[in-house]
């Protein structure tokens, strides 16, 4: 300190700390506080906005486009750098790359300061895996809506719609997972079928569904194939509705938070 004649071998200033000889406003003045490479790129899903992180996807039903967030791991730190916060302003676009300019407001051994972050973006769109078996009409499981067995008097339209309502309505309630893993919906004579690239999710739904209007629960299971030497299966998950006025079974557990799902 300046008391004791220490002083800061760069600018000379007494009365500031030093690390090193050095005074927190001249060693931020030296050093690279906040970084970026000159080019960076961000891949994402153009169907569901999830992004590729390293060798995996994550976010799935994020912004299609670029957030705060997508640029974040590109940020090279300083050790003794805090960030308060980033803001970021485009300054030039073509088709798939956004030149921005990031104003980072920075904390560095008692001393603030606003530190520009110039990094241009190149974006990737990419078919997830799970889009990609979507598209290609793949499925591990399906969920069979219908109604009684013996429901022969009713008219096949109003059955399929009484169902299609029962769907929808459970569909606002399920899980953002459960919501990713519906591939596709088909209308049958008796009712619908619902595709599911992930079985868990089916079972899941298809619980749902019967514990909130009752009815009968069945599944089965078909062989498809083999990998890995495995034997792979699909499975059927039936669950038959009551007739309208039948009483619903009781609700058990908590209600799942609400999501709505397109048919």
């Amino acid at each position: 300190m300046g008391d004791d004649g220490e002083f800061c071998v760069v600018c000379g200033a007494t009365e500031r700390p030093l690390v090193d000889g050095v005074c927190a406003e001249c060693a931020a003045d030296r050093a690279s506080l906040v970084t970026a490479p000159k080019r960076a790129q961000v891949v994402l899903c153009p169907h569901c906005g999830a992004r590729l992180v390293k060798d995996h996807w994550e976010r799935a039903h994020s912004s299609p486009v670029l957030t705060a967030e997508d640029l974040a791991p590109f940020l090279v730190v300083h050790p003794e750098v805090g960030i308060r916060r980033v803001r970021w302003d485009e300054v030039a676009a073509t088709g798939t790359v956004r030149e921005l300019l990031g104003h980072a407001d920075v904390g560095f051994r008692g001393a603030r300061r606003d530190v520009a972050i110039p990094l241009s973006v190149r974006t990737e769109h990419r078919s997830c895996p799970e889009c990609s078996r979507k598209s290609g009409r793949y499925y591990t499981a399906i969920l069979q809506l219908r109604g009684p067995a013996d429901d022969r008097p009713e008219r096949a339209t109003d059955r399929r719609a009484r169902l299609d309502a029962a769907w929808n309505e459970v569909a606002r309630e399920i899980r953002p997972e459960w919501r990713h893993a519906v591939s596709w919906r088909e209308e049958r004579p008796e009712g619908w079928d619902v595709y599911f690239t992930d079985t868990v999710a089916a079972r899941s739904v298809a619980r749902l569904v019967q514990q909130r209007f009752g009815g009968a629960f069945k599944q089965s299971a078909s062989l498809f194939g083999r990998k890995d030497g495995r034997d792979v299966y699909r499975v059927t998950y039936l669950v038959r509705l009551p007739r309208p006025g039948g009483a619903p079974a009781p609700r058990t557990g908590p209600r799942p938070p609400a999501h709505p799902l397109e048919p």
